[in-house]
């Protein structure tokens, strides 16, 4: 892929995405994620994803006031279960909202195809779009017999934010998603820090003149995959995580590298096993 920084997707409903952004998931609800997202919204990150069970959506609230025009960012949030139906949703919904001072958000997604009342609540969340509250929606840590249950009902998410990383590629929900032209959103690109002393990874990096946390990265934005990387430190950071579209992998790399993570799969985050159809409801 030859993207750069700002470059955007179009989604399967229309809409355009940004490719790259800042990831929160376990940022703390301080003074200093409000920073992180501030200094990301200044040095131009064009996308900030957060989630009501991560607990900051009211930083980044806080960040972008002053800092920039609502429509010059895009802020995606998930609703962390569907247990209370409809009335759960409206409520977590409208705390979101109210948390990040915004009256829309760009993507809306269902954190986990869990909770007992899935095909209720994305229906709910589809109303919530057509009001304008909503522009994109979609799911997360959905494996593929999920996505085919939504389909079965009638429904094709815009985007599966999934974890994805040489070490945990997940390559039959990738696939499932581009035949049925689902945006793939990659989170922890990092693996969470754990795979950024591996020698194989710090050879590859010393040969492009990288940080094993670039060449990651990069592999991932190479791969197609909408990606956030996360961080909690420095602007230092954030300003490593962005200067990843200066230089490309080779194709032969790119293939080594995913053979390389396959040997030692492992996942760090949710695992995205099959449910049962009862947290479904009726199909």
């Amino acid at each position: 892929m030859s993207w750069s920084f700002t470059s955007k997707i179009k989604l399967n409903d229309g809409h355009l995405m940004p490719v790259f952004g800042l990831g929160l998931y376990q940022a703390a609800s301080t003074l200093k994620t409000t920073q992180i997202v501030a200094d990301a919204i200044r040095l131009g990150y064009p996308l900030i994803d957060t989630a009501e069970i991560y607990g900051n959506e009211a930083q980044v609230g806080e960040a972008m006031k002053n800092n920039i025009e609502r429509e010059k960012i895009f802020i995606s949030t998930k609703l962390f279960r569907t247990n209370d139906g409809r009335e759960g949703l409206h409520k977590s919904f409208n705390r979101s909202l109210q948390k990040l001072d915004t009256n829309y958000v760009d993507l809306y997604l269902m954190h986990a195809p869990q909770g007992g009342h899935v095909l209720e609540v994305y229906r709910e969340i589809l109303q919530l779009q057509s009001e304008g509250k909503i522009r994109s929606v979609g799911v997360s840590n959905f494996g593929v017999q999920h996505l085919k249950w939504l389909k079965q009902a009638g429904f094709v998410p815009a985007v599966n934010q999934i974890e994805l990383h040489p070490w945990w590629p997940n390559e039959d929900i990738v696939e499932y998603c581009r035949e049925n032209n689902i945006a793939i959103m990659g989170y922890s690109p990092l693996g969470k820090a754990r795979f950024l002393d591996d020698p194989y990874l710090q050879k590859i990096a010393v040969q492009y003149g990288k940080t094993p946390a670039q060449i990651l990265i990069r592999w991932s934005l190479q791969n197609g995959f909408i990606t956030i990387p996360k961080t909690s430190s420095s602007i230092e950071r954030l300003k490593e995580n962005m200067a990843v579209f200066d230089f490309t992998i080779s194709d032969d790399d790119m293939k080594d590298i995913a053979r390389y993570g396959k040997k030692k799969p492992q996942n760090t985050g949710w695992n995205p096993t099959l449910n049962t159809k009862k947290d479904f409801g009726p199909l």
